[in-house]
């Protein structure tokens, strides 16, 4: 339990206390507020908002279009680990109900928002339609805290729940590339982030392995590890950031590419295993490193995000918070049926199928994601500050998914 809050102290305390900040900032002098999230840093600048011929970088824009793409690179670290390693926890017939359950808590938010936009009108409709993404995030961190507390730390339910929490990061990447692109499609630029990604594998990676192939001692890759470390990657994933931010595509997704290119070990313990801090391979080490940092892009991100007045909540709050109070249980039930029942799948040992209900209340909890998917949906202004709301009123989800295990007397399991 300690790594649990240790991780929470770590990624998202200072987060909370940063959306805190802004609220009541934003409640007390408004003006002031939004005067200082769009502070200009640099007019004319090579990156930036493009308008009137020129890019200007705002303070707003350094936090949530380059710094967040350090975020999103240890988000992308977690799933691909869970991906490609032997013992990924993403892989093999023990992930298959998961993801279906995965799919079940997307399509079933995205169902309740569209069609519950629609039922009130196609003005409500029009207005709000760009918003469907936002129920569709999980906070792993609190998700992952709340299912302990519901179930025990002990209880498959919890493992259940973090499969489905990495799967549904993965599957939230691909949402934010394919349908938030961040201005014109020039998709060729995303050649530049290829070349970066491939060329720092081959030169950095692949190579000194090949070299050293027969030879346990290792002296090319160690050498490469201790005389460039992580500079190489680092360059790469400036390049590869440039590149998604000329094509288009949301920057902050920027250094994906260059994730898998990374040395990494053969094996994770899971990210919140208390084994994981003492592994040495350079993607950890980056990981490792970039722990403080991120905790102030995170207070920051908070702080020029979730800043909104509560005279803004509207139709945008009510039909973020359907989707993910609604949706996310019955479509993570549903669905986690379907492949346990009638594709016969099965579930782990020790779940009941009714325990697919409580799960899809602690995966409502959507904040992070939420809080930044509702930031790129909508234009700043009404629309955008009242889906922000419903990504903070989310932590509502806790209070329902604890109810929720009363009243399906879930057996807590401690380890």
């Amino acid at each position: 339990m300690y790594r649990v809050w240790n991780f929470l102290a770590n990624y998202s305390l200072l987060l909370i206390l940063g959306a805190l900040i802004a609220l009541v900032w934003a409640n007390v002098d408004a003006e002031s507020y939004h005067h200082f999230v769009e502070f200009k840093i640099w007019d004319h600048a090579p990156i930036g908002h493009y308008h009137d011929g020129h890019r200007t970088l705002t303070l707003h824009y350094l936090v949530n279009d380059v710094l967040m793409a350090l975020f999103f690179a240890i988000a992308a670290k977690e799933v691909w680990e869970a991906v490609i390693l032997e013992n990924g926890s993403l892989r093999g017939k023990k992930a298959a109900t998961p993801l279906f359950a995965t799919a079940g808590g997307m399509f079933g938010p995205i169902a309740v928002y569209l069609g519950l936009a629609a039922i009130m009108g196609s003005d409500t409709y029009n207005a709000v339609a760009n918003g469907w993404a936002i129920p569709t995030a999980t906070d792993i961190a609190f998700s992952y805290l709340v299912g302990r507390l519901v179930f025990g730390a002990g209880h498959p339910a919890v493992r259940f729940l973090l499969l489905l929490a990495i799967a549904d990061d993965a599957a939230g990447l691909i949402i934010l590339a394919v349908f938030y692109p961040s201005g014109e499609l020039a998709p060729e630029w995303l050649l530049l982030s290829l070349a970066a990604a491939v060329l720092v594998f081959l030169l950095f990676n692949a190579l000194p392995r090949r070299l050293d192939r027969g030879n346990q001692d290792r002296p090319n890759s160690t050498w490469v590890r201790k005389t460039l470390s992580f500079w190489p990657y680092l360059i790469a994933a400036c390049a590869s950031w440039y590149g998604f931010m000329m094509s288009g595509l949301h920057p902050a997704l920027g250094l994906l590419p260059i994730v898998p290119t990374i040395p990494h070990a053969d094996r994770s313990f899971g990210i919140f295993s208390e084994a994981e801090q003492y592994l040495t391979d350079l993607l950890n080490m980056i990981e490792h490193a970039l722990k403080h940092p991120v905790e102030v892009i995170l207070f920051f991100f908070g702080l020029l995000n979730a800043g909104v007045e509560f005279s803004s909540m509207g139709d945008a709050t009510w039909l973020v918070l359907a989707g993910l109070l609604i949706g996310k249980p019955i479509g993570i039930f549903l669905f986690g049926w379907i492949a346990a029942v009638p594709m016969r799948l099965g579930i782990p040992q020790g779940m009941r199928l009714i325990d697919l209900v409580v799960i899809g209340f602690v995966a409502a909890i959507g904040f992070t994601v939420s809080l930044f998917v509702a930031s790129v949906a909508f234009d700043a202004g009404p629309v955008q500050d009242a889906a922000k709301m419903g990504a903070l009123f989310s932590f509502a989800a806790a209070i329902f998914a604890i109810v929720a295990g009363k009243l399906t007397r879930v057996e807590k399991h401690e380890i």
